[in-house]
């Protein structure tokens, strides 16, 4: 009795599979799923064998004999997709506790949970303590850790379920802790002066977190811009009212720490007024002593 049809059923499609008349053999060549099979451990088949009289033979994953045949892996060949979301590159930190923060997925075979990892500069990777929450298509992943002050580069991995290893994401950080030096060379810490301005001068520095920024701040008034050269020195000139004039310069690094120093001018621009001179006795004995009594407000 000959063959009457040979149908292959996969992934909702029927494929007839033609008799080739140099092997004898039924074949065909066929496109395999866009898809990974991960998640259905295998595309099942169907396979039916149909003769001239109308009998028909069914083949499934079920088969006995041909079962484990009849399920067709396919693997995804894109990688999971990694991105940091803190700190990212170029963060300055002012804590040494630091919040890890990335995401990995992937729209396929899905991530494998167990290949995550993270690396922060030269210690061993970390696949343990990283706290791990489900979302779409993979994981939001969270870590802390505590780090000394200077720079740092975090690291991070993962393959998907189809061993796709997705590309390495990195992020170069600064962790500072130490607010700038702040040094004001004029005026002195409290000053009396008859001019009506003056200059306030210093310098500044941070070895971690440079440049840093100068506010100078007079009777509750920014002062607007600061200058500073490449020796880290300022100088602005400042216009006082009569009377007690406060200043506050305040440095800050790139990381949010900062320095303040407080100066005080005093700014008197009236000469004292003489009420009343006494000379007693007057007139006196040439050689002989006298007394002279002034009066003067200011």
């Amino acid at each position: 009795m000959s063959i009457e049809s040979v149908t292959l059923s996969l992934n909702g499609e029927i494929h007839n599979i033609p008799l080739d008349n140099l092997s004898k053999k039924y074949k065909k060549v066929i496109s395999a799923p866009q898809n990974s099979s991960f998640a259905q451990n295998g595309y099942p088949m169907i396979l039916q064998i149909e003769n001239g009289a109308g009998n028909i033979i069914t083949v499934t994953d079920n088969h006995a004999v041909y079962g484990a045949d009849m399920r067709l892996n396919v693997f995804e060949e894109t990688p999971p997709s990694i991105t940091i979301v803190k700190p990212s590159t170029g963060a300055y930190i002012a804590s040494h506790a630091v919040s890890i923060e990335f995401t990995v997925t992937d729209n396929d075979s899905g991530v494998d949970e167990s290949t995550i990892s993270m690396q922060i500069d030269s210690f061993v990777a970390a696949t343990s303590g990283i706290t791990k929450t489900v979302i779409s298509d993979g994981y939001r992943c969270l870590y802390s850790v505590q780090l000394t002050d200077g720079s740092h580069t975090l690291k991070v991995n993962a393959c998907d379920n189809d061993e796709n290893q997705a590309t390495q994401k990195e992020s170069v950080f600064v962790v500072d802790t130490t607010a700038p030096e702040l040094n004001i060379s004029e005026p002195p810490e409290q000053i009396y002066t008859k001019e009506g301005a003056g200059i306030i001068s210093g310098t500044t520095n941070d070895v971690t977190s440079s440049p840093v920024t100068v506010q100078v701040i007079l009777n509750g008034a920014d002062q607007g811009e600061v200058l500073i050269d490449a020796e880290g020195g300022f100088s602005k000139t400042l216009t006082w009212k009569k009377g007690t004039n406060t200043i506050v310069v305040k440095a800050t690094d790139k990381a949010g720490n900062s320095s303040a120093v407080l100066r005080t001018v005093i700014c008197d621009t009236d000469a004292p007024e003489i009420k009343r001179v006494t000379i007693t006795p007057n007139p006196v004995e040439a050689g002989s002593e006298y007394s002279i009594a002034a009066e003067v407000v200011d």
